[in-house]
């Protein structure tokens, strides 16, 4: 990656920490820290890194600001980068191309992952400490000691805490499917309750094999059989049953309306697929953000664009190139990690 050492090529200045420095230190700034949060930076980019913070005091003001916001930011999601950086939201001078698709790329128009929430360290903590995970494009299935398998789908993590009372699996960020295992009558071979905890309430198994996602401020469920029971964490007298082949939303106060008849593209993942039916380009790319690591977008000009298809997960680079073949755009490219996709010239 070719991220220029000196900053005094930038006629616009911003206050950081106290002290003016210039525009450029900021960017160059968010192009390293793309970079360093991939995980694939070189023993080569972090000298060239290293020598950038030394090279001018604007570029280790930057970088100094950063981390004494967010503490180190190896698997830091991008939007926590844009609060870092949050003089650009609130400078009044002219915004360039470059400058604006940074703010972009950092702030709420940027499609990430998956979480799209404003990290805490608390919550980095448990993130990098959780008892499984997944990297951005990575899936992984596992058996619990009560013989329920778990798969977890791209960047997701759990902790399991199994006592005599209740076996609960807390999903921390992400994507899981649950199948639970059941003796030769059909009943489940543990009598323990089987909960999904989220940041929005619970999820009981009621013998069943069921996905929950975790958003920004919501959790949906989806049952492939069987069913399951959700309470709201700040609603507990709200007890809904979703059954095999339903859906359901809810936030910790409430669930949004009756359960719904589950969409196909809600466990595609499973099958290793991502489907668009008559879906937005700016959705879709923000389907696709979960599986690459570093940052991709849709610019607005683009986003309301439809098609449909169904795509391999294990060809991210062959979706991509699909994608200017069935619609009127192009895919830019700045680095491995950084991808956007806008109109056709």
């Amino acid at each position: 990656m070719s991220i220029p050492v000196s900053t005094h090529y930038s006629q616009h200045s911003l206050l950081i920490g106290g002290r003016h420095i210039s525009a450029a230190a900021a960017d160059q700034a968010a192009e390293w820290l793309t970079l360093l949060m991939s995980g694939e930076a070189t023993p080569e980019d972090k000298l060239r890194w290293q020598q950038w913070r030394e090279a001018d005091p604007d570029n280790e003001c930057a970088w100094q600001h950063i981390e004494s916001v967010t503490g180190w930011l190896g698997n830091m999601p991008a939007q926590v980068t844009y609060g870092a950086l949050s003089p650009y939201a609130q400078s009044k001078a002219p915004i360039s191309t470059g400058r604006r698709k940074t703010i972009a790329l950092l702030s709420g128009a940027v499609v990430l992952l998956g979480s799209g929430a404003l990290a805490s360290r608390s919550n980095m903590w448990k993130l990098a400490t959780a008892d499984y995970r997944t990297a951005a494009g990575e899936q992984r299935s596992m058996t619990l000691d009560d013989g329920t398998v778990v798969t977890l789908n791209t960047a997701s993590a759990i902790d399991v805490r199994f006592d005599e009372y209740a076996r609960v699996v807390h999903l921390l960020s992400g994507e899981i499917a649950l199948m639970t295992r059941h003796d030769v009558a059909g009943q489940t071979s543990d009598p323990r309750p089987l909960y999904v905890q989220t940041a929005e309430g619970s999820i009981q198994s009621l013998g069943t094999h069921f996905s929950v996602r975790q958003w920004q401020g919501h959790t949906t469920v989806a049952v492939l059989q069987s069913a399951v029971e959700v309470v709201p964490a700040q609603s507990p007298m709200t007890h809904i049953i979703v059954k095999q082949g339903q859906s359901l939303l809810f936030t910790s106060r409430d669930v949004a309306g009756e359960p719904a008849p589950m969409e196909e593209q809600q466990l595609a993942w499973f099958k290793g697929q991502i489907i668009a039916d008559n879906m937005r380009l700016g959705d879709f790319m923000a389907e696709l953000a979960r599986y690459l690591p570093g940052i991709a977008r849709c610019e607005p000009e683009a986003a309301d664009l439809r098609f449909s298809g169904v795509f391999p997960l294990n060809d991210i680079p062959g979706i991509l190139t699909a994608l200017p073949r069935v619609l009127p755009v192009r895919v830019r490219s700045r680095t491995r990690y950084w991808v956007s996709v806008e109109i056709a010239a």
